[in-house]
């Protein structure tokens, strides 16, 4: 029945892209109003255990499941420096200068995670950066520093504060790019299990609960839908369009943001924030429709990881599995060496990585 379902959802990519970037896009405004009733540490865990809840459906669907104590010793560190990064980290940077800015501005803030992922994938992770996508960074940035001051002194403070959560999910995209004997589904559930409990436990440390049913009900379920569902819905429509013309549509998540801010929390769009809107999404364009192409050389190796037999990667005849499916089995790579054209993708890799 999940299966079916599941499937059915997939069938229309375009609009399953754009609902996972809506839904994502209406964390920041849902967020803001939320800490007027949790505070940080709290709201960053129940965020991450309703993120948790909403990939179960996908794991469902996959029917495998891995427990991290069983994962290889290099898995395993890559998952918990996701976990510490990207669940515990990123959330509560994220909130704190949510506290002090429009959930306006931090929706539009948080396109500097598409760039540190980028710079990141360029300093440390031998990724190409080409002249657009340096223009594309030095717009978005310049975009950012415009906002931070069009919101006063508390604006430059929450613009670092989401920086910074940004870079943390820059590294969390990497980390979780190289994990290949789990899916992103169950990257997902273990990093809003274990991080979810770690920030709700420390916020219950530190402040009182005395959050309504209501208020803890409605703080899981935009987790649910805002981390969890969007991230399955992502999932499914990158299986049919790939992902790079998913990430495309997904970047509007921010720009969502804006408008449901102004929407539900009657938040006035300022000039200020219009034109770095616009800035953004000029040079989130000209990093997007770069493409290049370059030779690289694959060894021959064989092994179990997660992939699909439409990827230019995996040719070898699996009867089991549509092309366009993901999964896992062994498998044999021939050594091989061929020409890439793509756009920049923080998940590509010419490498595979094993543990």
């Amino acid at each position: 029945m999940v299966d079916r379902k599941l499937r059915s959802v997939s069938d229309h990519p375009l609009a399953i892209a754009l609902l996972a970037a809506l839904l994502f896009g209406a964390a920041t405004p849902a967020s803001k109003a939320l800490l007027q009733a949790l505070p940080t540490f709290q709201l960053a865990g129940l965020l991450y255990l309703g993120a948790a809840v909403g990939v179960v459906p996908l794991l469902i669907k996959q029917k495998r499941f891995s427990f991290p104590w069983n994962l290889g010793h290099k898995t395993a560190y890559r998952l918990l420096g996701a976990i510490g990064l990207g669940g515990v980290a990123g959330p509560l940077l994220l909130l704190f200068g949510l506290s002090l800015a429009s959930a306006a501005s931090v929706s539009l803030w948080l396109n500097l995670e598409l760039i540190a992922t980028v710079i990141l994938g360029f300093l440390i992770f031998r990724d190409e950066l080409h002249l657009a996508g340096w223009s594309a960074t030095a717009g978005v940035l310049a975009a950012a520093i415009l906002l931070s001051f069009s919101e006063g002194h508390a604006g430059i403070k929450a613009g670092l504060l989401v920086g910074a959560a940004c870079l943390c999910w820059g590294l969390d995209n990497h980390f979780t790019a190289l994990i290949t004997s789990i899916t992103p589904a169950q990257t997902t559930f273990w990093k809003g299990v274990l991080a979810g409990i770690v920030n709700l436990s420390i916020g219950i440390h530190l402040d009182s609960y005395t959050a309504t049913g209501y208020v803890t009900l409605a703080a899981i379920l935009v987790g649910v839908f805002s981390y969890g569902f969007s991230l399955v819905l992502y999932i499914a429509s990158a299986q049919k369009l790939g992902a790079s013309r998913s990430q495309i549509i997904f970047s509007s998540s921010p720009f969502f943001g804006v408008v449901l801010a102004a929407i539900f929390l009657g938040e006035a769009i300022s000039p200020g924030q219009i034109i770095a809107a616009l800035i953004m999404a000029f040079s989130l364009a000209l990093l997007f429709f770069e493409k290049h192409s370059h030779l690289h050389h694959h060894q021959g190796i064989a092994h179990k990881h997660w992939h699909r037999h439409d990827d230019g990667h995996h040719n070898h005849s699996f009867p089991a599995m549509e092309g366009t499916i993901s999964h896992s089995h062994w498998h044999e790579h021939e050594a091989t060496t061929h020409a890439h054209q793509h756009w920049p993708d923080p998940q590509h890799r010419h490498e595979h990585e094993d543990d």
